[in-house]
């Protein structure tokens, strides 16, 4: 298995469009696959935040994790963000979405970055307490109780 940056294989931008929008997407008001797909092809950069991995073996995508930007709009302040990890049923129970989540934490590190937030809806912090993130607080947010987590880099 492979990671790749989405930059480099985009042509798999509509099976994580796909994953996105039916994880998390189909309930947002006015929101779409179409829509979905813009903006992930919006994010396609190599070498700083936003941008996507993808766990890909035999040419398929397994998984994706992407460094972000701001992704809560209440804490203005947390500057890069873990987020939309996923990975595909078929694929889960070895490890792949700890090995997402550390890389974007590896990448993010070796671009100067000091901390990563997250959220999540488990709220016991479920993987990310295990790899060492520590919660901030609970929210309500966009209609879903989320744990605010975070995790120091240096």
């Amino acid at each position: 298995m492979q990671l790749k940056l989405l930059a480099d294989i985009p042509d798999a931008i509509p099976i994580l469009a796909r994953w996105f929008f039916d994880q998390w997407g189909r309930d947002v008001p006015g929101n779409s696959f179409e829509a979905t797909c813009e903006r992930i092809g919006e994010k396609l950069n190599r070498d700083q935040a936003p941008l996507h991995l993808v766990a890909v073996e035999g040419g398929r995508p397994l998984g994706t994790a992407q460094w972000k930007i701001r992704e809560m709009a209440i804490y203005p302040e947390r500057e890069f963000w873990l987020g939309n990890v996923y990975v595909a049923p078929e694929a889960r129970g070895h490890g792949l979405a700890s090995r997402l989540a550390e890389e974007i934490a590896q990448l993010a590190k070796s671009h100067g970055v000091s901390e990563l937030s997250l959220q999540t809806e488990r709220l016991d912090g479920g993987l990310y307490a295990r790899l060492g993130w520590k919660p901030v607080e609970q929210v309500h947010h966009h209609g879903r109780d989320v744990l605010v987590m975070q995790r120091d880099l240096m």
